[in-house]
Parts: C-alpha cells; sequence; structure tokens
C-alpha cells in the first residue's frame, strides 16, 4: 500500500522530482532484497531524464539491483554509463571489474563445454602421482598500518620450514592480503586504531620470499585480496607471475600445469563475488567439471567459515561473521567433489578444523594460521599451523598422507612445533565433526582414510 501511496505522489511531481522519488523508492527496495521492484523504479528513475548527477545515482542503484539478479550485462551496463557521468564515484572501478570478470568467466565456461572433448584420455604415465604440500593463510608483513613489516625484511621468515615446503612435486598457499608498493584502501584510515579494522599490503619485493621458500601456486581468493583496489590485485598476479608462481581466485584466473605427466589445475573460491564464488554452487560446480574435462586432477583452494579461536569446527549449514553468509562448506565441498575436484583445502577461520574423506578424495576444512605475521591473533589455536602433505593417484584419489605441525612464534614467524599441537587437534576435531568419514590421524601424524 504504502509503495502505492508513494507511486500516486509522485505521478504528480515534476519530472526531477519524480525522478528523485523513484530513487528514494529504488533505494528503499533494494534495502529490502527487492531486486525486481528496485530495477523498475530505479529505470523509470533514468526513463525520467533527470539531471545528470541524479541519473548517475539511479544508474549506480540499479547496477546493484542487476547484481542482486545476477543481471551481469545489465551490471556492466549500469556502472559503463555511471563512468561517463560519475568516474571518480568511490568503488565504481573495483565493481565493475568484477563484474567484467564474472561475464568473462561465463564465457570461457560456455566455450568450455562447447570445445570440450566428449572424454579425456590421461597422458600421464600409469602409476604416476601426485605429491602436494598446503599451508593455510599466509601474510609476512604489512606496510599498511606502518611498524608490522617482518624482522631483517621479511628474507628468512620460511627459514625453519623452507625444506617441509620444498619437499613436494607441488607446494600451495592462501595468499592472506595483495603484494604491491601503490593503491589506496577504502577499508581503513591509516590512523584507525589498531584492532578495529584490517587492510594488509605486503610489499612488492617479498614475492621473491614466497619462490624461495618453495610455493609453486598461491591463492587470492579471500577477503584481504582487494584490501588496496584493483590496481594492487593485478600487480600482485604480475608480481607472482615474475617469481614463477601460479595464482588462483579473481574470476577466470586458474592455475594449469603438467607435472609428473599429470595435468593439473588450481582454482581458489571465496565467499565474496571479488573471486570464484563459494556461495553459488550450480556455477562452481560447472567450473569445476569444466576442469576435470581436460584435467587429470583439480584442486580447490577456498577461504571461508566464520572466524577465531570459536570456529574450530566445522558446522553444519552456513555460516556466518559479522552478519557476512561465509558459506556452507560441507555443501561446498561435496559439490566440488561431485563435479570432479580431487583435493579440496580451506583456509579462512585462522584455526585448523578437522578433514574428511569424500568420495575417496581429501578436503581439509581449514589449514589455519601458517604464516601470518604482525596484525594477526596467534594466541592460542591461532597459533597453531600444520602443513598437509598429500599423496594422490593418477585419477586424484587419495593415497596417503601427513600433517607436519608448525607453531608461530613471536609476532608470527612459522617453526616446525617439537610439540604437534596440531596433530592433537586435527584428530579431535575430526573425531567430533566427522565421525563416520573423518580420517584416521596417527601419532606421528600420517593419515588415513578409515
Amino acid at each position: 500500500m504504502l509503495t502505492l501511496l508513494l507511486a500516486a505522489t509522485i505521478a504528480h511531481a515534476d519530472p526531477s522530482l519524480q525522478a528523485t522519488a523513484d530513487l528514494d523508492l529504488g533505494r528503499q527496495l533494494l534495502t529490502d532484497k527487492n531486486a525486481d521492484g528496485a530495477a523498475l523504479s530505479l529505470q523509470r528513475c533514468i526513463d525520467r531524464h533527470p539531471p545528470a548527477t541524479v541519473e548517475a545515482d539511479c544508474q549506480w542503484e540499479l547496477g546493484w539491483a542487476h547484481w542482486l539478479q545476477t543481471d551481469w550485462p545489465g551490471v556492466v551496463t549500469a556502472w559503463e554509463r555511471v563512468k561517463i557521468l560519475d568516474p571518480d564515484r568511490e568503488g565504481l572501478d573495483d565493481y565493475l571489474s568484477q563484474a567484467h570478470a564474472t561475464i568473462d568467466m561465463q564465457t570461457m565456461l560456455d566455450k568450455s563445454r562447447a570445445t570440450a572433448p566428449k572424454t579425456f584420455v590421461s597422458a600421464a604415465p600409469a602409476g604416476a602421482t601426485l605429491h602436494l604440500r598446503a599451508t593455510g593463510d599466509c601474510m609476512i608483513g604489512t606496510d599498511f598500518p606502518s611498524g608490522q613489516l617482518s624482522p631483517g625484511d621479511g628474507a628468512d621468515i620460511f627459514a625453519d620450514v623452507t625444506d617441509w615446503l620444498s619437499d613436494a612435486d607441488l607446494t600451495v598457499g592462501n595468499l592472506e592480503g595483495p603484494l604491491c608498493d601503490r593503491g589506496t584502501t577504502r577499508k581503513c584510515r591509516a590512523d584507525a586504531k589498531p584492532g578495529s579494522c584490517y587492510a594488509f599490503r605486503q610489499p612488492a619485493r617479498y614475492a621473491a620470499y614466497y619462490k624461495a621458500a618453495g610455493f609453486d601456486v598461491m591463492s587470492t581468493a579471500n577477503n584481504h585480496a582487494g584490501d588496496f583496489g584493483a590496481t594492487c590485485r593485478s600487480r600482485t598476479e604480475e608480481l607472482l607471475d615474475q617469481q614463477g608462481i601460479g595464482h588462483s581466485g579473481r574470476p577466470g584466473d586458474i592455475d594449469s600445469r603438467t607435472v609428473n605427466g599429470l595435468k593439473i589445475a588450481t582454482i581458489g573460491f571465496h565467499s565474496n563475488r571479488n573471486s570464484h564464488y563459494t556461495l553459488d554452487l550450480d556455477t562452481a560446480a560447472q567450473l569445476i567439471s569444466s576442469l576435470a574435462a581436460d584435467h587429470d586432477i583439480v584442486i580447490v583452494i577456498f577461504h571461508g567459515g566464520a572466524e577465531g579461536s570459536k570456529a574450530i569446527h566445522t558446522p553444519q549449514g552456513t555460516e556466518t561473521y559479522y552478519g557476512e553468509n561465509r558459506g556452507d562448506l560441507r555443501a561446498f565441498t561435496h559439490a566440488v567433489v561431485d563435479a570432479g575436484a580431487d583435493v579440496v583445502i580451506g583456509s579462512g577461520p585462522h584455526v585448523l578444523r578437522g578433514m574428511e574423506i569424500y568420495k575417496g578424495r581429501l578436503i581439509a576444512y581449514s589449514l589455519g594460521n601458517f604464516a601470518t605475521y604482525g596484525p594477526f591473533n596467534t594466541r592460542g589455536y591461532g597459533g597453531i599451523g600444520a602443513i598437509l602433505d598429500v599423496t594422490v593417484d593418477r585419477q586424484g584419489a587419495f593415497v596417503s598422507g601427513r600433517i607436519l605441525p608448525t607453531k608461530q612464534v613471536g609476532e608470527g614467524v612459522p617453526m616446525k612445533d617439537p610439540e604437534a599441537q596440531a596433530i592433537d587437534l586435527v584428530r579431535t576435531l575430526t573425531a567430533q565433526d566427522f565421525p563416520k568419514y573423518g580420517v584416521a590421524v596417527a601419532q606421528d601424524g600420517s593419515i588415513a582414510a578409515r
């Protein structure tokens, strides 16, 4: 009734006032998550040919209505118009690039489906295996805010664990924050109170330290990838490329390589559309299916779930954190395995979680903090990490594995943990959360299917 009364009132107003009323109504409908109604009201605003400032606002909000409708061409059309009318609008470039990337990814999926062979015949030799090592979150020092760079400028931060990282066919991790020397952040002010806001920017020179430590592929799918804008995210990919480190996270960005004659794809997911999206299970399954069609092994790295010491368990259903949907991780991991994923590695909660074998494939729900220097909480469970050692066969099925226990000392330097806390923690969490299909964890950290 309120909407009808408002529509009747604005019908008698002059065009400029009518457009403004349409804009206000559209914003209210967006707040109510009524995307269809908002799109109609905002399009009506535009059709009234209002002043440029009003049109820019209407086009901006119309883009968000189309975003809720997952109408990506509509998003791009609206925001390209905003780029003409108000090119300096805050957030425009970042969100517009996400929309373009999503369209590009769908085009890639359509092309992949059309050109994929009916079946994939592996060229790998009989008996070929992949020996993989994986870590959780890595952020080895940030120059924002000042005073958070690691000792010795970070050059030796991985010294105690480099032998564990480099002793594998492939080593992967989650790069928690960009590598960049420029860009600006909209998340935090330079004078923000410590602990009130988190925006990371690792110096560009740190890329070489990841290479020296033994990392081969890094996921950039996480809530800090865009801390300093699209420019820094692109720069991160450039720096990793220069070091010969693969990367995946931004929609359409997928690492593909051949190891031991096995063709391997690694793809990063996050609970935000700035990355391959954990909340869209259908599209995630399409992506994995397209990769499995021409790869021997597909590795999924995801960033999701609630955060903190209370988040050590993997719940049934959707997780939220400060009101943000962080995904139904059991549903997501099973969906990607059903679609063809072979190893699924989680991070995001900043603590370790349990592991299970689903359809012969290993799922590690969180490898926790590995090398998180500076503003991270590394007390208690937050300081206990692990390097996951796993071997899979030519078809991607789990063969064997081991938990290599680590801890962080000082402000966040990764070290081998002689107390092996990670082994006991993963064993306990797995038994509690995955009593039927959880891995068995021996005293030495070796893991096996039950």
